[in-house]
């Protein structure tokens, strides 16, 4: 499948989502289930309740230790969720920006950012290929289920170096394969958008985060995901901490 069409089949999905609902995967439970399932707290789901959407593979903004004053990035950011929950660890001296690939997810962010009344989130539309954020601007960068979305992960990963301040962090949680799909589940338009098709094998996606210059650590690995909510495809949660 050629990169336009699949970025073109994400944003249609996406988009129907920021308007109607939805979660990533092919799950039956609701948003908040899905949510503490990955790892988020009852107080963090209820805390901005409206922008959770049960899309996610992990809590990044768990993972790592944001400080107050820090900078944070979330890539593929959706309605708001991870970016509001880094809110309130930067404080009002930090601040927090969104980049998402929907014009309607970033159109949710921004009313769901004014309904909770955050001042230090900003969201901005863009490909998480082509960040619209300055060079050695950021001090963390956060990604929950969005990298596999991507058809060209080295240059998102390029992108994060290029961000990064130097010794800076990125927290990701992410979908990879563990054995490869099938011609047909590869050209399967409802796997892409659901976070299995456009996925990579786990080895080729921890190669490219090599090769972009970062190092890597994997901070834990959820295989049980895969029977959670994506109907037994060989695949798992990768939780990683990236380090330019």
């Amino acid at each position: 499948m050629k990169k336009e069409k699949q970025k073109e089949i994400v944003n249609k999905h996406y988009s129907r989502i920021a308007k109607v609902g939805g979660c990533c995967g092919s799950c039956g439970s609701e948003s908040k289930e899905i949510s503490k399932s990955i790892g988020y707290s009852d107080s963090e789901i209820n805390s901005v309740a409206d922008a959770n959407l049960g899309l996610g593979c992990g809590n990044p903004t768990a993972l790592g230790e944001i400080k107050e004053g820090d900078t944070v990035l979330d890539l593929g950011s959706g309605a708001g969720f991870d970016c509001f929950l880094a809110a309130r660890k930067v404080e009002k001296r930090g601040k927090v920006i969104g980049v998402d690939f929907s014009v309607d997810m970033i159109e949710k962010a921004r009313a769901n950012g004014k309904k909770y009344k955050y001042d230090n989130v900003e969201f901005r539309q863009g490909d998480i290929e082509d960040l619209p954020v300055e060079d050695n601007s950021i001090d963390i960068v956060i990604s929950n289920c969005v990298i596999n979305l991507s058809p060209d992960k080295a240059k998102v990963f390029s992108e994060i170096a290029r961000v990064l301040k130097n010794g800076a962090k990125a927290y990701i949680s992410d979908i990879v394969l563990l054995k490869e799909l099938s011609e047909a589940e590869r050209s399967d338009e409802q796997l892409l958008a659901g976070c299995v098709s456009g996925a990579q094998l786990k080895d080729d996606y921890l190669k490219l985060i090599k090769k972009s210059g970062l190092n890597f650590k994997i901070l834990s690995e959820d295989k049980k995901i895969s029977k959670r909510q994506y109907q037994n495809a060989p695949l798992e949660s990768l939780k990683l901490e990236l380090k330019k």
